[in-house]
């Protein structure tokens, strides 16, 4: 595709605003790693964006306007956005598309008014200069995200390309893989890949000591479980050990239950009313990374354990919500589905889970008193759904033998709203 100006005849779908917009992926060689094309989109450019870095490596091209990304970066998509139609190139590090500016500005410009020249991402560069076959490896991007993302994806034997945010990232990754029972994983550094100060090296996690670190870098890490690692399972209705609690807590075989018939779906939104402890909300949103969820608490100290047991679960970006239904649902975003486990039987809280929950969305409601049993009851007969109760024995000592000690059963309501 050709840097043109406005008026060129390619017109975009949206509007009949030609492409204006040129995202460029610049690797650390700089110019010397562009083809002809993205040189004359960067030297034709009235105005050129990107990071300070961005603009150095290009200088040498650039005749127009540099301005260097604003803080918040909000101001400079705003700044994008506002020269519309003048031809503006901005400078992205390697795959612009790949956890990268294009993203964000694709939020705000239709794909049609721009062009994009990628370069190989960082990942692609490490996954080659490692020999790792990229489509199995595991990707993460912790640049400007918490580390603990970082924690579901530690399962034996793996091999993870995580990028970090700065020089400091390593060193950060190497001591939560020693905290979690992972310290003897090989953690290779490898640092300005494809530019004259490119240096990978290996190591022990547990006996990291890497010093002056390149701030542009990317993690290397081949999981090794030592015994009692903390290991989170894929499946459903994980150890309730792993979370902390005071006891109001779904137990597993009830929490892989519920789950299962909230039925996830890829980027849904969950409300988890009474979340107690969070496992629920917590156990939605590891099934994949676009999950959402909200916990909603009424006690400070559960809410604050939720979010502890979120980021130590690895999912950090679990919303918490300290009050009570059905005053705390006020003003939150529409759900998809909605799980009520504690607090159901207060007066209005199924009433505003229901009426807030969108058409095809679902709700599943536990019950181990008798007045929420009542409650369900009363709702299955009005609404329809599904009941079930669910009735747990565990082994336990009795005396010098063994006997089945039941669990308060559990009685649960599922219904799709039409």
């Amino acid at each position: 595709m050709r840097c043109l100006p406005m008026g060129d005849g390619q017109a975009s779908f949206a509007g009949n605003i030609a492409p204006w917009l040129t995202i460029i992926g610049l690797g650390e060689d700089g110019l010397a790693g562009l083809g002809d094309e993205a040189k004359r989109c960067i030297a034709s450019a009235s105005v050129v964006f990107g990071g300070v870095r961005h603009l150095e490596l290009a200088a040498a091209m650039i005749a127009g306007q540099q301005q260097s990304w604003l803080s918040p970066f909000e101001r400079s998509v705003e700044a994008v956005v506002a020269l519309r139609g003048t031809p503006v190139v901005v400078l992205a590090s390697g795959d612009p598309f790949f956890f990268g500016v294009g993203v964000t500005l694709s939020r705000e410009i239709d794909r049609s008014e721009m062009r994009v020249l990628p370069s190989p991402s960082s990942f692609s560069l490490a996954a080659s200069s490692l020999g790792w076959a990229l489509q199995d490896t595991v990707i993460v991007s912790l640049h400007g995200r918490p580390l603990d993302l970082i924690r579901p994806k530690l399962q034996p034997g793996s091999r993870i390309l995580a990028l970090t945010s700065d020089e400091k990232g390593p060193a950060e990754l190497a001591r939560l893989l020693a905290a979690s029972g992972f310290g003897q994983s090989r953690l290779t550094v490898l640092e300005a890949l494809g530019g004259i100060q490119e240096r990978v090296t290996s190591h022990i996690a547990a006996e990291f000591s890497l010093m002056d670190i390149n701030p542009l870098n990317i993690c290397a890490v081949e999981v090794v479980a030592e015994a009692g690692a903390r290991i989170l399972p894929l499946a459903s209705g994980l150890d309730d050990g792993l979370f902390e609690h005071d006891g109001q807590i779904s137990k597993r075989e009830v929490r892989a239950l519920t789950l299962s018939a909230l039925a996830p779906r890829r980027s849904e939104l969950l409300w988890d009313i009474g979340a107690g402890s969070g496992s629920i909300g917590i156990e939605w949103m590891l099934s994949d990374p676009a999950m959402r969820a909200i916990a909603i608490e009424g006690s400070t100290e559960r809410a604050e354990r939720i979010k502890r047991n979120a980021a130590n679960l690895g999912v950090p970006g679990l919303v918490v919500v300290h009050g009570a239904a059905p005053k705390a649902l006020a003003g939150l975003p529409s759900p998809d589905a909605v799980f009520i486990g504690g607090g159901g039987s207060e007066a209005g809280v199924m009433d505003a889970a229901i009426a807030a929950l969108k058409m095809g969305g679902r709700l599943v409601a536990n019950g181990v008193t008798t007045q929420m049993e009542a409650v369900l009851l009363e709702h299955h007969a009005r609404l329809g759904g599904s009941l079930i109760r669910i009735d747990i024995a565990r082994a336990s000592p009795v005396g010098s033998m063994t006997g089945w000690r039941p669990a308060m059963p559990v009685t649960q309501w599922s219904w799709v709203k039409p």
